[in-house]
């Protein structure tokens, strides 16, 4: 159950930023095999005055954060990172390099789900060990 949260700069469409959305959650499907139903994810947009980027990147520059419980493998985020960045440029159009990817994997008994019980304690209903 990853939480993706993603930051744009203001001025994108519905159909820009829905595909962003669609786009990160099929590579989310697609390498770390998460149902498909499992969709946590929020967009933000920034004006341009509160959204620094490096010298370089165009105003569809996209910055990707993922929670996700720890027990991926190398090659699974590896995938993911690739997998991410082909749908982005297929759909809207974001130049690959334009896109900044984030994983951060905190323990389980730092998750709150499903009412707040722990993560570890529970059966999540997936495999992470992919």
């Amino acid at each position: 159950m990853p939480l993706v949260q993603i930051d744009v700069l203001h001025g994108h469409s519905v159909a820009h930023r829905r595909a962003i959305l669609d786009g990160v959650h099929a590579a989310l499907v697609e390498c770390f095999k998460i149902p498909d139903h499992d969709r946590h994810q929020v967009l933000h947009e920034h004006a341009a005055d509160n959204f620094d980027r490096p010298p370089g990147k165009s105003d569809n520059s996209t910055v990707v954060q993922i929670l996700a419980f720890p027990g991926r493998s190398r090659e699974a985020k590896r995938a993911l990172f690739a997998a991410i960045v082909r749908n982005l440029q297929q759909a809207p159009g974001i130049d690959p390099c334009d896109v900044f990817i984030v994983l951060c994997e905190p323990p389980l008994d730092n998750w709150g789900i499903r009412g707040g019980q722990q993560a570890s304690s529970l059966d999540l209903g997936f495999k992470i060990d992919v």
